[in-house]
């Protein structure tokens, strides 16, 4: 049955008088109006809530005020906060490039029955809370937990390790949380990867790591990209993980965020706290975006 619009039809007469086809519009309207009122609403509430002042006595004062970004900017308390957070954020993502792309790879080049029952493995992670995972993380990393236990009883080391309430501890949690992200945007380009260009270098003497490093890699480098914003993005913005792991010693923004709304009550700081993780998340996403397709403009285009 044909789907092409008849002479008659409205379609067809608007396109015919070079008119505009306002068809798909008004199909992506609704889905535009929740974006706007579940996402940018919030996101302006917040902006706008960040432009006045905190009193201790009233909460939230009257006249608009620059004072909270001035704090960030001045206080080194938040300087040090921000670098933590996106210092972790950088080092979960580079882990999760080492790993994802290997495993995306293997996950590729397997049956159609090992790679059904891998990928069930893969994504098993993201069917369970991530409270729950972060708890069994903590669970394994305690000073009593089973990996101290199982060093211990070895008689690899005489007392435990602290691995709790660590940066260390944090980033081993965000990788097994956020690894599944990068190998479904590794594994969505391999399926776009030609077989016979790594064959082609193969019978030229390359070896495993060359074709890795200069023909595979290179044609992924758009799930890579994607898969490190959304790992990226997230590990920023992590609240459960750190929490629960990292403990209230080491703060990140998220939790900051946390402390100042819930603590303090001063919802000012903390809209002023969201506000500037948001600015810095998008644009160190848009400028890693930039460079890496200025990069590999031919793999782009």
């Amino acid at each position: 049955m044909s789907t092409t619009p008849q002479i008659g039809s409205p379609t067809q007469a608007a396109l015919a008088e070079g008119g505009r086809n306002w068809l798909p519009y008004w199909l992506s309207a609704p889905g535009m109006l929740v974006m706007l009122a579940f996402v940018a609403l919030p996101l302006v509430l917040t902006l706008s809530l960040s432009l006045y002042p905190f009193q201790s006595a009233g909460g939230v004062g009257d006249q608009m005020t620059w004072a909270n970004y001035a704090d960030i900017a001045t206080d080194s308390y938040f300087h040090v906060i921000f670098a933590r957070t996106f210092g972790m954020a950088i080092v979960v993502t580079l882990i999760c490039i080492v790993i994802g792309v290997p495993e995306a790879y293997v996950l590729s080049r397997l049956s159609a029955r090992w790679r059904a029952v891998s990928m069930v493995v893969v994504l098993g992670p993201l069917l369970i809370s991530v409270v729950v995972r972060t708890l069994g993380w903590a669970v394994l990393l305690g000073n009593e937990g089973v990996i101290n236990k199982v060093l211990m009883t070895g008689g690899l080391i005489d007392e435990p390790i602290k691995m709790m309430f660590t940066f260390t501890g944090v980033v081993v949690a965000l990788v097994h949380v956020l690894i599944p992200f990068m190998v479904l945007a590794v594994w969505a380009s391999l399926q776009k990867l030609d077989p016979a260009t790594e064959q082609a270098a193969e019978s030229l003497g390359a070896g495993l790591f060359t074709v890795m490093r200069r023909i595979v890699f290179p044609q992924v480098i758009p799930g890579v990209l994607s898969g490190g914003l959304i790992v990226f993005a997230l590990s920023a913005s992590a609240f459960a993980t750190p929490a629960i792991i990292g403990g209230r010693r080491l703060k990140v923004v998220p939790t900051t965020i946390y402390d100042e709304f819930l603590g303090n009550l001063n919802w000012p700081l903390g809209a002023a706290l969201a506000v500037v993780l948001v600015v810095i998340v998008l644009g160190v996403s848009l400028g890693a975006n930039w460079l890496i397709e200025r990069k590999y403009k031919q793999v782009f285009q």
